[in-house]
């Protein structure tokens, strides 16, 4: 869903699994960032975290410094974040792209269903990312061409 609702905007990408970006590479660790798109010569580290709980403080940290070390912004889609890690993230350059729910697959949506009636819990099984939702992420990106 993340790489269509990037594609649906325009958004190019550029590595899917990566830790190398223009012949610059990580390699203080073993890690990577979900995808690399760009637009506009603007690229983005998107590193996708689709769980009910916060992603791992340390990683959060890595990922961070691991897409500024490449060159590039980082960019968090992801369920929730502390409101504190999103401000990190916002005087690093970067962006924290809230979905508000765990996402299942479509096909899954009957399930997913009962898991937020029965569970009461945050999930939905959209066909693919709302355009209010990339359009935050679209809006931002022009703002700091």
């Amino acid at each position: 869903m993340v790489l269509e609702g990037f594609a649906r905007t325009q958004f190019r990408m550029m590595a899917r699994d990566a830790n190398e970006y223009e012949s610059i590479k990580w390699d203080e660790t073993k890690h990577n960032l979900d995808f690399i798109f760009e637009r506009d010569g603007q690229a983005y580290g998107i590193e996708v975290k689709n769980t009910l709980g916060y992603m791992e403080r340390e990683e959060f940290l890595l990922k961070t410094r691991l897409s500024l070390s490449l060159g590039i912004r980082p960019v968090f889609v992801c369920r929730m974040l502390p409101k504190s890690w999103i401000f990190e993230l916002m005087k690093a350059g970067g962006f924290a792209l809230i979905l508000k729910y765990q996402l299942y697959p479509w096909t899954h949506r009957e399930l997913a269903k009962r898991v937020r009636e029965e569970l009461e819990l945050p999930v939905d099984a959209p066909r693919f990312l709302a355009e209010a939702t990339m359009n935050r992420f679209l809006k931002w990106h022009r703002k700091n061409l």
